[in-house]
């Protein structure tokens, strides 16, 4: 049985375009400067669904 396709990924920003930063700890991220919406490091990213997956 063929799997679903995988949900589409942060947008890889070209070699020499600036990084955002995460919003919650300043570290890079993997999304550029001009991605709209909360932008968080991996980690961060990481926690956060952990928080959101448990809080019903």
């Amino acid at each position: 049985m063929p799997h679903p396709p995988a949900a589409p990924g942060p947008a890889t920003p070209a070699p020499d375009a600036p990084v955002a930063d995460c919003l919650h700890c300043g570290r890079p991220t993997e999304y550029p400067v001009d991605r709209p919406g909360l932008v968080l490091c991996p980690v961060c990213e990481w926690q956060e669904a952990q928080r959101t997956a448990c809080s019903g």
